[in-house]
């Protein structure tokens, strides 16, 4: 796919969903379980050649997640179950049109919410 002229890679859609730190893969939800039903959702469709999911670090955003990243609209979402990713894969991934209730616009840089000794968010 080429984007302003320059080629972004051997996919069109490129899926990152937190599954690493502390909290997104299973403490704030399950980022395990909704990057295995996004890969699921994919293959079924037949689009593993133009949707690629992949597991990722953490995005310094804890607190907020699990977490998902799609390019290369450059569209982040934030608090997403297993039950949105069906909506991110059907409307987002497969419409071109992100899910706006979940979508995850903070300032830039690592946005970690505070937690007290027993990990519950510090409001």
């Amino acid at each position: 796919m080429r984007y302003g002229g320059f080629r972004l890679g051997q996919f069109e859609k490129h899926v990152f969903v937190c599954t690493s730190g502390d909290w997104c893969p299973l403490q704030d939800g399950d980022g395990l379980g909704v990057h295995a039903r996004l890969k699921q959702l994919v293959k079924q469709a037949g689009l593993n050649e133009r949707i690629r999911i992949n597991n990722s670090g953490c995005f310094n955003q804890c607190g907020h997640g699990p977490m998902v990243v799609v390019y290369p609209e450059d569209v982040w979402y934030a608090g997403v179950s297993v039950a949105d990713a069906d909506e991110i894969f059907s409307q987002h991934l497969v419409g071109n049109q992100p899910v706006a209730r979940l979508i995850y616009d903070a300032p830039l840089g690592s946005n970690k919410m505070k937690r007290d000794d027993e990990g519950r968010i510090i409001s």
